[in-house]
């Protein structure tokens, strides 16, 4: 039944009535930005100069005296805009009028066709040099002590829905799409490297050349320090054995199943289904190092092989590596399966929480930096994670980019500007503000 409309009822002010009460809305507040915390990326900027260094890498062509945003500020807005969750260039116009972001940035904010003229003003040289700027920001961050670094490689789909360059289709995937190759530090989850490639490459494309030049910029500089290299069964191949032997690499990689593997585990895999497969159990048991030598490959191999019930079907692993640990189960346990976190998280954090997979630009290149500016997000949190680390409050350790998006940086917050300060006013109920606190001390 519908409730007659009383005259109070038709103010245009009035959403509802609650009870007895009416329920009214006005838009006499002052100024409200709802990320009040973008100052703590900005403190942090200010500390690791990660924008500043970047954009340094770039040429200005434009004239001087007809521009009103340099590169920096062009970047640093798109990043700061990434980190607090506006995906595109487009959402420019939604903040236009943003008091913390126009004081974050000093100044008016930049419109979505001047930061689409940055993004399609990069060139492949650019691609290039950027390139080499993130490995050797990597090599900068590693920690003196550690005495050995895991690079974990893996790819990932992204999907396109237009006519950009080089968006092709691949088999596998079943779909048009780049494929994006990233390196990640496989025990701090630091991203080294993206790159994007066309749609239709297989999964160890340019994968060896990038690793050998990433690997031989970590050398010159960090001779000491023991390189581990783990990925899944799509980087396999001769050329990556070839070069590990030849440069002193160890690593755990996934091999693909064939017919010669699969007379190593015939007899397990046969007492498996019988015994506990055919009863709908869960049971894995590991195959002990055999060597073995793919026809392509220049010297053979030790691998090991895991067989599994699953309890609806059968799970049959194999992987090779020359890593010295006790036995098959300790190489997959405590090494090979954790990729899963130190990679393959990692990855949905950069594609789903720092937007990699809006590859929407035309020019390939183009694309190349917007997934850049999304590598700049994933660092900017990989800070506030490692500032996290150092704080007092345990469950925030545990958050993932959303959760510290959600939480920490969307704060609604007020700003006053005088002529010698400027005072951010945040939320009475700010829920985060014993770690703000915190983290801006750490910082």
């Amino acid at each position: 039944m519908f409730h007659k409309f009383t005259p109070q009822m038709q103010n245009k002010y009035t959403l509802f009535y609650q009870k007895n009460k009416e329920v009214k809305f006005n838009f006499s507040a002052e100024e409200i930005s709802s990320d009040g915390a973008v100052f703590l990326s900005k403190k942090i900027e200010r500390k690791n100069r990660i924008i500043k260094s970047f954009a340094s890498i770039l040429n200005d062509k434009r004239n001087k005296y007809y521009i009103s945003h340099s590169n920096e500020k062009l970047i640093a807005q798109r990043v700061y805009s990434l980190i607090q969750g506006y995906s595109d260039c487009n959402d420019s116009e939604y903040l236009s009028n943003d008091p913390i972001f126009e004081a974050a940035l000093e100044g008016e904010l930049a419109s979505q066709p001047t930061l689409t003229r940055l993004e399609n003003s990069i060139g492949i040289k650019d691609i290039w040099r950027l390139s080499e700027y993130m490995v050797e920001r990597y090599i900068d961050t590693i920690d003196r002590n550690r005495e050995r670094i895991i690079i974990d490689v893996d790819g990932t789909d992204d999907p396109t829905h237009g006519c950009q360059q080089l968006s092709m289709f691949h088999g596998y995937y079943k779909q048009y799409m780049y494929h994006q190759l990233l390196f990640h530090d496989g025990e701090t989850g630091q991203l080294i490297l993206p790159v994007l490639r066309p749609g239709n490459c297989h999964s160890n494309k340019w994968f060896v050349s990038i690793l050998k030049r990433i690997v031989t910029r970590i050398k010159s500089r960090r001779p000491e320090l023991i390189i581990v290299i783990r990925g899944d069964c799509g980087f396999s191949c001769p050329e990556f054995y070839k070069l590990a032997d030849k440069v002193g690499l160890m690593f755990c990689i996934g091999i693909t199943t064939n017919e010669r593997l699969k007379k190593q585990t015939e007899l397990l895999e046969a007492r498996i289904r019988e015994e506990y497969l055919s009863k709908k159990e869960k049971y894995q048991e590991f195959v002990e190092g055999f060597t073995y030598q793919a026809d392509s490959w220049e010297q053979a191999q030790t691998c090991y092989a895991k067989v599994e019930s699953t309890g609806k079907g059968m799970n049959i692993r194999y992987f090779c590596s020359n890593m010295k640990y006790k036995n098959a189960k300790s190489v997959y346990k405590e090494f090979y399966v954790k990729r899963g976190d130190a990679s393959e998280n990692r990855i949905k954090e950069l594609k789903n929480m720092c937007y990699a997979d809006r590859l929407s630009c035309h020019k390939f290149t183009a694309n190349y930096f917007r997934l850049f500016l999304s590598a700049l997000c994933y660092e900017f949190f990989y800070q506030i994670k490692l500032l996290i680390k150092k704080s007092s409050n345990e469950e925030a350790k545990r958050w993932q980019i959303d959760n510290i998006r959600l939480y920490l940086m969307k704060v609604g917050a007020t700003i006053e500007t005088k002529v010698k300060s400027i005072l951010i006013r945040f939320s009475k109920s700010y829920i985060c503000k014993d770690l703000f606190n915190e983290l801006v001390q750490l910082c």
